[in-house]
């Protein structure tokens, strides 16, 4: 080792490696929910108590995703019911 590698850069390591990129899914997930319209929460949540009147479902089994495809907008819901 010369004393010019002391100088220089470290190469990351892998935990910081393993931190950026769980940094940057956070960030695209964030990224995504601030695309999505100001009633989707809403909607979901109104949709979730519907469901459980009839079936006990925790709010991660209800995912609720609306798509964008030039003038029309899709609805996508998915539930997923215990068995």
């Amino acid at each position: 080792m010369s004393i010019f590698d002391y100088f220089r850069s470290k190469p990351s390591t892998s935990s910081a490696v393993t931190a950026r990129e769980r940094l940057q899914v956070i960030v695209a997930h964030q990224r995504g929910q601030r695309n999505q319209p100001d009633y989707l929460p809403r909607m979901q949540q109104e949709i979730l108590e519907v469901i459980r009147k009839y079936v006990p479902v925790e709010p991660e089994d209800v995912q609720v995703q609306v798509d964008e495809s030039g003038n029309c907008s899709v609805l996508e819901l998915n539930v997923t019911l215990p068995g």
